[in-house]
């Protein structure tokens, strides 16, 4: 957990210092034109520029949710994989965006989908969302798994039963 979310933080961190010293609002650039523009945007909010101007309170929140998380990974040790590295990409995400809040008073955005009109965003705001759906998945196929799993005390007394000779085929 500790190696991605420092890797991610890192990249992160790394993207948002190459592009934060153009001017607000800037095109810097089309890695895939028509597609993904680069525009430096200063955030104040939340996503989609929810709640603006409450950097502040909104560092608070992330860093609490950053903290569960991290305490759900530990009270929580039979996590699979993929709940985990879901985890370690939304405390990463939720990271680089409290160091920009705390640091600078907004959040450094900078991807911006060419293609369809939506707000622009940053890495860490990638692995807040991929690691929320990593997470979820995880819990969908754990759920799925224990849906498919015979009942334990269904199968005890099952058992308990074909022991002392009596099943459900003995008793019609």
């Amino acid at each position: 957990m500790v190696v991605i979310i420092v890797a991610w933080l890192a990249i992160d961190q790394a993207t948002k210092s190459a592009f934060d010293a153009a001017a607000v609002g800037s095109h810097l650039g089309s890695p895939i034109p028509g597609v993904i523009d680069f525009t430096l945007v200063h955030n104040t909010g939340g996503a989609w520029g929810m709640m603006g101007d409450m950097t502040i309170i909104l560092g608070i929140v992330s860093l609490a949710v950053c903290a569960a998380a991290v305490v759900y990974v530990i009270a929580v040790p039979d996590q699979s994989t993929l709940a985990v590295v879901g985890l370690a990409l939304v405390v990463a995400g939720g990271l680089g965006n409290v160091i920009d809040r705390f640091a600078h008073g907004y959040v450094i955005d900078f991807i911006e989908p060419a293609f369809i009109d939506f707000p622009v965003f940053n890495v860490a705001d990638i692995g807040v969302t991929c690691g929320i759906a990593l997470f979820v998945l995880s819990m969908v196929i754990e759920w799925r798994r224990a849906s498919r799993r015979p009942d334990a005390d269904a199968e005890d007394a099952v058992g308990a039963g074909r022991a002392a000779g009596t099943d459900d085929e003995d008793r019609s």
